[in-house]
């Protein structure tokens, strides 16, 4: 399977899950998960929240940022993995000043 998201449609976000600013995204998905280009615009964050029935991975292409992920703070920074396992909950902050890039896959079950 071919997946092009030079294809897909962009949306823009604010305030994803309670969080601040805005971020970009396009998105695949289908029963098995997700697959989500993002971009954690400066000032922007993802706030906090639980995964009930997924992991979420979260490969850092570039930027900087941080990640709180039951309660253990992570930096993230290009070439770096967060993982929130089901069950768990994070939120990802962008503390720098260029987009935060990530390639979130999220697995369901």
């Amino acid at each position: 399977m071919l997946i092009d998201f030079n294809e897909t449609k962009e949306i823009t976000i604010p305030g994803m899950n309670g969080g601040s600013g805005t971020m970009s995204a396009r998105m695949f998905m289908d029963e098995q998960g997700k697959i989500i280009p993002t971009k954690i615009h400066p000032g922007g964050s993802i706030g906090l929240h639980k995964h009930e029935t997924s992991d979420d991975i979260n490969y850092v292409l570039s930027g900087t940022g941080k990640a709180i992920c039951d309660g253990q703070e992570e930096i993230l920074k290009a070439g770096t993995c967060h993982i929130c396992k089901k069950s768990s909950q994070h939120s990802i902050e962008n503390i720098g000043n260029d987009d935060l890039v990530l390639l979130t896959v999220v697995v369901e079950r």
